[in-house]
Order: C-alpha cells, then sequence, then structure tokens
C-alpha cells in the first residue's frame, strides 16, 4: 500500500514539475470603463519620436536567475526531488515579485472632479478615479481619456505622502488614450518600459497594476493573453482596433493602468471589461503599446492626435445590398456623399446620383465604388478605416482603386486631417 502511494506521490510530482518547467519559460507578456460604462466585443514599427520629443529611458530588466537544482537534472522518466521543486515554485514567485518591485512606484492614481450644474439641485461635484503610468522623466502620465474626460482637476497620487496636480497636455478620444503632466523632480519619476505587440502570443504571461474600484492603490493581479486583435466599440461609438483581451483581473479603477508581460515591459493600457455584473469577470481589455507608442508622442508635441481622412460617406457593401443594387462587385464601400473640398473631392471621387427605397430606408446609390486603397482590400468601412489609422498619416498620397459604370479606375488621394468636432 506504501509502495502505491509513493509511486502516485511521485507521479502527481513529476507533473507539477513538468508544468513549472513551461510556466517558467513563458514568462513573457498579458477594463469596463472607470465612469463604469459598458462595452461590447464585436468582429473584429520601429519608434521614431517626433522632432523634440525623447523617447521614454527604459529602466535595466530585471530576471530573477533560476535556482540551481539541488541534485543533477533527473533522466526522462524519472522523478525530481522535492527540494528542486520547491526552488522552480519559489523562482516563479520571486519573478512577479521582481517585476511588481520594478514597476509598481511608476504607477499612479488618478483622482479627477467633474462640476455638474443641475436645475434642481444647482451646481454639485463629482469625483471619479482611474490609474495611469509614468512615460518619462518629464513628467508626462499616460491615461485612458474616459478617465480624464471633462474633467476640471485632476490629482495623481504616488504613493501615501505624494499626491500633485496634474494638468491634461494631450488627448486622443478614438483610441481612448490621454497625456498628463505633473511637475515632479526626475529623479522622483520612474517610467515604465515600453514592449513590442508584435511579439505578443496568446497564452503568454500579464500581469495588472492599478487601483481597482478607486481604493487599493497599486494592486497586482496575474494571467495570460487570452486572445489578440479584438475590435472593441463602446457605447459613446468609438471603435478601439488590436485590443489585447486578458484574464488578468481588472476591475473599475484599472483603467490607465498598466499591462506587463512577464520581463515588466508595457504591452498596454487597460481600458476596458466585459461583464454582467460590473466587477471582472476574466475578460478585459488592453490597448496595445505600439498604439501607445506613435500616439502618445505626437500628443506630447501637438495636444492633439491628427488622423487622416479621405472625406467621404458611404455604405458597406454586403452580398445583400449587392443583389438589390445590382452592383457588380459584393464588398467594398459605395460612396454616397464626398465632403466639399475634401481629399476625395479634389481627387474627383464621385457620390450618389439617384435615391433608392430599400424595404423602409431611402439609399443612395450611384455612386463610385472603392475597392482598394495602395492595394490593399477594401472590404468594408472598418477596413478601411482600420488601413488610415495604422499605415498612414496627415499628408500621405495614397492609391485608391474604385469603380464606376462597371470600369475599374484608380486616382491618388492625399490625405487631409480629419475634423474635430
Amino acid at each position: 500500500m506504501r509502495d502505491r502511494s509513493g509511486q502516485s506521490l511521485r507521479a502527481v510530482l513529476f507533473g507539477l514539475v513538468a508544468l513549472l518547467t513551461l510556466l517558467g519559460c513563458q514568462v513573457i507578456g498579458s477594463a469596463r470603463f472607470s465612469p463604469t460604462s459598458a462595452v461590447e466585443a464585436v468582429t473584429a514599427t520601429p519608434f521614431v519620436p517626433p522632432a523634440g520629443i525623447s523617447a521614454p529611458t527604459p529602466a535595466p530588466t530585471l530576471t530573477p536567475a533560476p535556482p540551481t537544482p539541488t541534485s543533477a537534472a533527473a533522466p526522462a522518466g524519472e522523478e525530481l526531488d522535492l527540494e528542486t521543486l520547491f526552488a522552480l515554485a519559489d523562482w516563479e514567485d520571486q519573478l512577479i515579485s521582481a517585476i511588481y518591485e520594478r514597476v509598481s512606484p511608476s504607477v499612479v492614481h488618478i483622482t479627477t472632479r467633474i462640476i455638474y450644474a443641475d436645475f434642481f439641485f444647482g451646481v454639485y461635484p463629482e469625483e471619479g478615479a482611474g490609474s495611469g503610468f509614468v512615460f518619462d522623466k518629464e513628467g508626462h502620465i499616460v491615461t485612458n481619456y474616459h478617465v480624464i474626460e471633462n474633467a476640471q482637476t485632476i490629482e495623481v497620487t504616488f504613493d501615501e505622502d505624494l499626491t500633485v496636480p496634474a494638468e491634461v497636455v494631450g488627448t486622443d478620444p478614438p483610441n481612448d488614450l490621454a497625456v498628463l503632466k505633473v511637475d515632479l523632480p526626475a529623479d522622483q519619476l520612474h517610467p515604465v518600459e515600453l514592449g513590442s505587440s508584435q511579439e505578443l502570443r496568446v497564452g503568454q504571461r500579464a500581469l495588472a497594476i492599478g487601483s481597482p474600484f478607486g481604493q487599493f492603490d497599486r494592486t497586482l493581479t496575474t494571467g495570460v493573453i487570452s486572445a489578440l486583435g479584438r475590435t472593441l466599440r463602446t457605447e459613446s461609438g468609438r471603435v478601439i482596433r488590436k485590443v489585447i483581451q486578458t484574464d488578468a483581473a481588472i476591475n473599475p479603477g484599472n483603467s490607465g493602468g498598466p499591462l506587463l508581460d512577464g520581463h515588466g515591459r508595457l504591452i498596454g493600457v487597460n481600458t476596458a471589461i466585459v461583464s454582467p455584473s460590473g466587477a471582472s469577470a476574466g475578460v478585459g481589455f488592453a490597448i496595445p503599446v505600439d498604439t501607445v507608442r506613435r500616439v502618445v508622442p505626437v500628443l506630447i508635441e501637438k495636444g492633439y492626435y491628427p488622423h487622416p481622412w479621405i472625406g467621404i460617406l458611404g455604405y458597406s457593401i454586403t452580398p445583400a445590398l449587392a443583389r438589390r443594387l445590382d452592383l457588380p462587385v459584393e464588398q467594398g464601400i459605395l460612396v454616397a456623399r464626398v465632403y466639399s473640398n475634401s481629399p476625395a473631392a479634389r481627387a474627383g471621387i464621385r457620390g450618389a446620383t439617384r435615391q433608392v427605397v430599400i424595404g423602409n430606408q431611402v439609399v443612395l446609390a450611384g455612386g463610385d465604388i472603392l475597392t482598394a486603397i495602395n492595394g490593399h482590400p477594401i472590404r468594408d468601412w472598418d477596413s478601411l478605416d482600420a488601413y488610415l489609422e495604422e499605415n498612414t498619416v496627415v499628408g500621405d498620397v495614397v492609391t485608391v482603386t474604385f469603380l464606376r459604370d462597371g470600369r475599374e479606375r484608380t486616382v491618388q488621394v492625399e490625405l487631409a486631417e480629419e475634423p474635430r468636432s
């Protein structure tokens, strides 16, 4: 009986060490809005900062050395001793602790105050809370736009003894990013090292640090990257692309805080959750770090991010719409209207020439059909918007392929800056 028990224990221990060894090798990479707002999941380069803007200084990477086994590695099929198993488990704990000790001084708690006016109650304040992180030694703090939206006053707390006022430097609502600035000496600022979205893989480790529910500063939660390339559409109509999904616990108040990989590098900015209860349900989302690299330096320089714009309105073509309008293609964009003096208007792209009633809806038909941009197929509005956002900047000249009267044509379009509301 004792032999059988010993054999069972050895089998369990051997399985445990195999699991721990795999986890030890995969120690790289991992929101409901703070003012809680629901979101829904829908279908879905090297960094060169603008002139005058310095890139954040990366902190040294600290990775605890793996433990020295108490005995030589066991041949395949033989058990490892208990002390080696404990050493491996301790190494995992030390790694996470080392990441937290290095990065947590970079994470801040953000408190906002918004003044509302009501006919019955008069003027009254309302406070909000979120998280953020230090971007550089100049005092720039990155957070979500929705954390500081409409705020009259903003305070940033670094620890129990250090709370300072902050001013808004720049905002980009479409990407839900904002940059604040605090006035502190450089030696009190500890920027987060930036990672890369290109290296992320599903199953990699993810660590989130923030202030859940606006109370528990610098709380650490761990998990994995559950999915990549998600697209989020918020209640306000904003679409955020290439979002990271993680099961690391994220709650209201975590918005704006960092999502880290297994080396303590930033891989995302926690922004949203999907949850029936309003608390973490294991489905959280983060804006990818490559978007941070692209947008934040421009926010610091200009105060806003100029989104490229072609200047049209139209319909995403579906097989059903193509049948009803007798269109020659089943995907693309049917141009309905062209903004006057827009890039599309200057390039000669045409809008609708007639109205067609389909069911109880009037459709503007007869316009050009956009099918490709720089050789990349345009399937629908989302694919065009994604290409412009991720691959172009204002002033770029793109080649647009379109159909007119059944004939394929191409035209050069110089992108302008999207009008800001």
